[in-house]
């Protein structure tokens, strides 16, 4: 599926994602046009998935972060339906996993502080429908964040 080549391209592409088109040909040793045509076939294969922003929130203001690990109440069919349209229109909730096991979801919820955690907690967690449990986890520290792959 992929070669060398593309392995180098990739590889280049999440060491340094500001590079230039013409500075990454270089460093893989291609042309600008057949490097194109490369990045364009691994878009096309969904491999790259396209530039993004990673915006540290952090310094916006924003010095709380906790997961929520939530239960929810299955015998209602669009329980997890329900739950995901509700916490996807809270500004606040930055990631959304869903799971098999005891855990159904997890939340990720950052906040200004520990009273705006509260009034984001009470005010719309909360109201968030068929939830059967939900336990809260402050983060401490990101030790590893990191969606690079070994290529």
């Amino acid at each position: 599926m992929l070669d060398d080549l593309d392995r180098r391209i990739l590889r280049q592409m999440q060491a340094s994602s500001s590079l230039a088109g013409a500075e990454l040909a270089q460093r893989v040793g291609l042309s600008a046009a057949r490097l194109s045509r490369r990045v364009e076939r691994l878009r096309d294969q969904g491999i790259l998935r396209g530039p993004r922003a990673v915006i540290n929130w952090r310094a916006l203001g924003y010095e709380v972060e906790v997961s929520l690990r939530v239960t929810l109440d299955k015998t209602q069919t669009r329980a997890f339906d329900d739950f995901i349209d509700a916490a996807r229109a809270i500004p606040e909730v930055i990631e959304i996993q869903t799971f098999v096991g005891r855990v159904d979801v997890r939340l990720s919820v950052i906040a200004r502080d520990m009273p705006d955690y509260q009034r984001i907690y009470r005010d719309q967690i909360l109201a968030l429908p068929h939830i059967a449990d939900i336990e809260a986890l402050m983060h401490v520290a990101r030790i590893k964040s990191d969606e690079s792959l070994p290529l």
